[in-house]
């Protein structure tokens, strides 16, 4: 029989009744501590409440599975993680795994982290898009930098997970995340990730000196977050209850705004760029052919396709619009070439 159980995100005192009464029965419990740290006092008191063999499980113990397993075909175990224990997809996969092997399996959950933050800083659930984890190996944050730019074009918020690494007690200072973000920006260049960008900081959710501190990227940059666990989060559209919400709940440095006013798709940005330099190049070469009829239903092309662009663009087409910018382009280059004049583009 196998138990996974959710220790909640506020120490000992948020573990639910039910999991005590677990605690107090099972054979083994083991107790992984690597998606989240648990105070040594807390610890104590978990270890207190547990009757059978208290194990600490390592990420790669937890991972391979192989013992909890085989424990959990002859003894009651118990996996105790913190938060909620399906929040990990690790945990998921395991009682995946347990029930391929006729393993009884129960689940007890609790608060987690994740969605008691959304609610601390006021912000909707609903409009949480995808998640990310930065790590301080990561030698380019493109991946998360892409993810951020999806999601405010979609008007969502993202919540970027810093690394927390158990064997050597690392935290990722979210400076060092929101610096990276930026020199990202400077390689990438989509207007995503700005000194002016609104970001909030959560900081030890669900403890009594929790912190939420929000504001531009470059107020937050000279603030002290205090000591981790702490969670990154770029919002996308505000609705004005969660800009109220984000000044009433917690530390607001600079008046709330809509991150995904400044963020344009990557089609409109290459549109904005594209159709005024194919305009200027057919204006160009028009004049060395304006003598020459069989080239004239070529340049009435150029300038239909553009208008075509224009046009898709505006109802939302954008792939079409960026293939016909695009055909636009190659005849343009083409009749240049033909001149032996330079590529405009």
């Amino acid at each position: 029989m196998l138990w996974f159980v959710g220790l909640g995100i506020s120490g000992f005192k948020s573990i639910p009744c039910e999991a005590l009464d677990i605690l107090s029965k099972a054979d083994i419990v083991y107790l992984e501590q690597f998606t989240s740290p648990i105070g040594k006092l807390d610890l104590v008191k978990i270890k207190n409440a547990t009757k059978g063999e208290f194990k600490p499980a390592k990420r790669w113990l937890v991972e391979d599975g192989n013992e909890i397993l085989q424990n959990a075909k002859k003894k009651k175990v118990v996996l105790l993680s913190y938060g909620d224990p399906y929040i990990a997809t690790t945990h998921i996969e395991l009682r995946t795994r347990a029930i391929a092997e006729k393993i009884k399996t129960y689940s007890i959950h609790a608060s987690s982290s994740l969605t008691s933050m959304i609610g601390e800083c006021g912000l909707h659930f609903y409009k949480v898009g995808r998640i990310a984890t930065i790590m301080s190996e990561m030698k380019s944050l493109t991946t998360p930098y892409y993810l951020i730019y999806k999601n405010i074009i979609e008007g969502n918020h993202t919540v970027l997970l810093l690394e927390y690494n158990q064997d050597k007690d690392f935290f990722l200072d979210p400076k060092d995340a929101l610096n990276g973000l930026l020199e990202t920006e400077k390689g990438q260049r989509r207007n995503v990730i700005r000194s002016s960008t609104f970001a909030i900081i959560a900081s030890r959710i669900g403890f009594k000196n929790q912190l939420i501190i929000s504001g531009k990227i470059s107020s937050l940059k000279r603030k002290d977050f205090g000591k981790p666990p702490h969670t990154v989060i770029i919002p996308g559209r505000l609705h004005f209850t969660e800009s109220d919400a984000l000044k009433i709940l917690g530390g607001c440095i600079d008046e709330p705004f809509d991150n995904s006013e400044k963020t344009k798709k990557i089609s409109i940005q290459m549109m904005e760029k594209y159709v005024p330099m194919v305009k200027e190049a057919l204006h160009e070469v028009e004049p060395h052919y304006k003598d020459q009829k069989e080239f004239q239903k070529i340049l009435e092309n150029v300038e239909l396709y553009i208008q075509d662009a224009e046009k898709f663009l505006e109802d939302g087409q954008d792939e079409v619009a960026i293939l016909s910018i695009g055909y636009a382009d190659g005849l343009v280059d083409a009749l240049r070439l033909a001149k032996g004049l330079d590529q405009k583009i």
